[in-house]
């Protein structure tokens, strides 16, 4: 498996592949191709054998300049439990901790149990929320109204 940079022609391959990745649920539309074309230099992909086994789009903060922020992980279901994820998302490290920033966010949804277990193995703290989701600390509306999001957050050393 190689890793490398995302590229604006990634979009016209994932796009049609993502709701499957998470079975059905829609999240397309959680990906514009703004991210493709924008940010490549912080944004990764696994090949296997050229197939994409998994992404990560990231990107450092225009206004926080000791933040970078993740806002998207995928990884093909064939490849799940094979350390991509984990792969993505120090690759990711690496390159923040070039530009030295301390401090790297994320969010997900409160039901996907899947997401926050995942960030809390990678070093992620979950930010105090104001009201609770079946025993979690959300923030409520953070994402429109009645799109609740768990808030991480991880430092870089």
């Amino acid at each position: 498996m190689e890793i490398r940079h995302l590229q604006s022609a990634d979009y016209d391959v994932l796009i049609p592949q993502i709701n499957e990745w998470w079975g059905g649920r829609d999240m397309a539309g959680m990906l514009p191709k703004l991210f493709f074309n924008h940010f490549k230099n912080t944004s990764f992909i696994v090949e296997d054998e050229g197939k994409i086994a998994g992404f990560v789009i990231g990107f450092l903060s225009q206004d926080q300049l000791d933040e970078a922020y993740i806002h998207f992980v995928g990884v093909h279901p064939d490849y799940r439990k094979k350390n991509i994820g984990k792969t993505l998302y120090e690759t990711f490290f690496t390159k923040v901790k070039g530009a030295d920033r301390k401090i790297i966010r994320s969010i997900t949804s409160p039901v996907n149990k899947t997401s926050i277990a995942f960030h809390q193995k990678m070093g992620f703290v979950m930010e105090q929320g104001d009201k609770t989701v079946d025993g979690i600390a959300v923030k409520a509306n953070d994402d429109g109204v009645g799109n609740d999001r768990i808030l991480f957050r991880k430092e870089i050393e």
